[in-house]
Parts: C-alpha cells; sequence; structure tokens
C-alpha cells in the first residue's frame, strides 16, 4: 500500500498550548498507523493581517506561498483548531485565508485545499472540546474553500486535566476517537493518492 504524506498543524502558538499537544498525539498516531509525517508550527511563517489592498500592492507573502507548497506536497491534512469566542483563532483563520489567496503559475484555485483530505481535532479546557470551533472551521474548509473534510473530529473536553505528563490521552475512549480520525484520514488519502494516479 503507499504511504501517505499528512501535514499536521497546530493552529496555536500558546507555550503548553492543548492542542499543541493533541497535533503531537495525531503526529504520533499517524505515525503509527504507517503514514510519513511532517508537523509544522505557524510560528515559523509569519502572516501579516489579511487584507485584499495589500495583496493587490504587494502581492501574496512568501510564507502563503510556502506553505501552499507544503499543503500540495501532502496527501492529508489534520489542523488542531483551539477555539476562541465559540470560533476558530484569528492565527489560524487568517492563514487559511492567505494560503486560499496562494497561487502559482498552473495552480487552480485553492490549489491548497483540493485533492487531498482534512481531518480537524480541538482541545479546550471546557466542556465542549473545542466543538464550536470545529463547526466553523468545517464550514470556512468545505463551504468556503471547496475541500473534503473527513466526518470523523476528534473533541477533546476538560483538556487540562485529559493529558498524562507524557503527552498521552488518559480516557481511553478518547485516544481510540483519536485513532479512528488518523486511521480515517490515512485511508482517505490513499484513496485519492489511488485516484490521481
Amino acid at each position: 500500500m503507499p504511504i501517505p504524506k499528512i501535514l499536521v498543524i497546530p493552529g496555536s502558538l500558546r507555550t503548553g498550548s492543548h492542542n499543541v499537544r493533541l497535533a503531537a498525539l495525531m503526529v504520533k498516531e499517524l505515525t503509527l498507523a504507517d503514514a510519513e509525517v511532517t508537523r509544522i508550527s505557524l510560528t515559523d511563517y509569519p502572516l501579516p493581517l489579511y487584507d485584499a489592498n495589500l495583496e493587490v500592492m504587494s502581492g501574496v507573502p512568501e510564507n502563503a506561498l510556502k506553505l501552499k507548497r507544503m499543503m500540495v506536497a501532502h496527501h492529508g491534512v489534520f489542523i488542531a483548531s483551539p477555539e476562541y469566542n465559540a470560533s476558530v483563532t484569528p492565527l489560524l483563520k487568517n492563514t487559511i485565508d492567505w494560503v486560499s489567496r496562494a497561487r502559482e503559475r498552473g495552480d487552480e484555485q485553492y490549489a491548497a485545499y483540493k485533492n487531498r483530505p482534512f481531518a480537524l481535532g480541538a482541545a479546550s479546557p471546557g466542556p465542549f472540546g473545542g466543538m464550536r470551533s470545529l463547526l466553523t472551521m468545517r464550514q470556512v474548509l468545505e463551504v468556503g474553500i471547496g475541500a473534503l473534510v473527513i466526518p470523523d473530529m476528534v473533541s477533546i473536553a476538560n483538556a487540562d486535566r485529559a493529558f498524562d505528563e507524557q503527552d498521552n490521552l488518559i480516557d481511553p475512549r478518547a485516544l481510540g476517537r483519536v485513532r479512528t480520525v488518523a486511521d480515517k484520514l490515512i485511508e482517505m488519502a490513499r484513496m485519492m493518492m489511488g485516484a490521481s494516479v
């Protein structure tokens, strides 16, 4: 079977972020499930606040093009989406917006979001487990950009008590959800790899 390349993006820069921990756990589970995994930090790809006038005057920032190229080079993407005020973080939304504008010669519109599945997860200290950010993120990716987002999502409530010292989930049911999403993302990535051959 082909080995899919999966990109993991934590949508937080905060020290001690629960979503960075979730992203690290997803890297581990994807690797154990036989994927080649790349995890990035958005710290390494700073972007200005999206402004159409800025895009007209200066073009798409190089970091948006780098992120677009990285996404295109992978067969699937997992995004750990923190929740701010019942929605997606400004950092993550701004990144998605800039990457959606990144086009190079021969690219179709939204090239980074086409022909690869996306999976979503969130970890929150609250009782909803970031579910509201996941619903918003799904709307942005599916409705706004036309991306394929797998139905299964990871939602970790009470995340401040959900991980042990090794960043593993204490609740076996929560770990099972992570593994299910990892398996489904790999399965869909393989299907899409086969379809593109």
